[in-house]
């Protein structure tokens, strides 16, 4: 064999082996590329199919999430709506009581849309009764309006303690599974039950994150509410006050 000829065969062997280590880098980045989608879903290469377990739980967590977003969106709306107050309305229904305008103080009431405006209504609508009585009827309102600002934030707390269960009923789902494949399986490694038991951890973080999220939710409006409450508290005070005022 002459020099042109070794030459040859060599520059052919180095393609050959520069296009075979080409060839395994491309498939192992194949084989480690996996999307966000595939992850969340429990994609599994090796079968190239998706786990029913990680599908389940996680669809279950995307209710859960739209669920709580839908709540916390709508309740801050609300209890936003009852934190403004016409200005200086107060003071406008000392000085129509004061007058003798329960008509104009009652319009007013009506025509600003908040619990402590609705409270005094009904104390308006109960002047000339015992000052008791309408205590009573402002106070049996003010419960009606705390009920109403309270509506559906137990189920916001309700996903807070339950999505994270959910999230971890999948892990242990999961890795019952991947038990399984391994005591079925007489010869395996790591690398073989990585997959799966990454999958099932997967399940509990979503969990923690929509438990997460929920939680802070329900704190944020429950400290909301509080505060609705504390103005509704003083506004019932200072109508009080205006009826036990001399001369009226």
């Amino acid at each position: 064999m002459n020099l042109f000829s070794l030459l040859k065969i060599q520059l052919n062997e180095g393609e050959a082996a520069e296009a075979l280590a080409e060839t395994v880098n491309q498939l192992a980045e194949e084989e480690t590329t996996q999307t966000l989608w595939q992850l969340i879903w429990g994609y599994n290469q090796e079968t190239d199919s998706y786990s029913i377990t990680s599908i389940v739980v996680m669809s279950a967590l995307f209710v859960l999430s739209i669920t709580s977003i839908y709540i916390f969106i709508e309740r801050f709306l609300s209890i936003r709506r009852s934190l403004q107050e016409e200005r200086d309305f107060m003071a406008k229904i000392k000085d129509y009581v004061k007058d003798g305008k329960l008509d104009a103080a009652q319009q007013l009431c009506i025509s600003t849309d908040n619990p402590i405006a609705r409270m005094v209504e009904k104390g308006l609508m109960r002047i000339g009764k015992p000052l008791k009585d309408i205590s009573t009827s402002i106070e049996n309102v003010a419960k009606m309006e705390i009920y109403r600002l309270e509506a559906r934030l137990s189920i916001l707390a309700t996903i807070s303690a339950v999505a994270p269960m959910v999230g971890f009923l999948g892990t242990v789902l999961g890795m019952m599974s991947t038990f399984r494949v391994i005591s079925q399986s007489a010869d395996f490694d790591i690398a073989s039950i990585s997959g799966g038991i990454m999958e099932a951890m997967v399940t509990t973080v979503g969990g923690l994150v929509v438990g997460i999220i929920a939680y802070v939710a329900y704190n944020y409006l429950i400290s909301k509410v509080e505060k609705v409450i504390q103005k509704m508290e003083g506004g019932s005070m200072e109508f009080m006050d205006i009826l036990e005022a001399p001369g009226h």
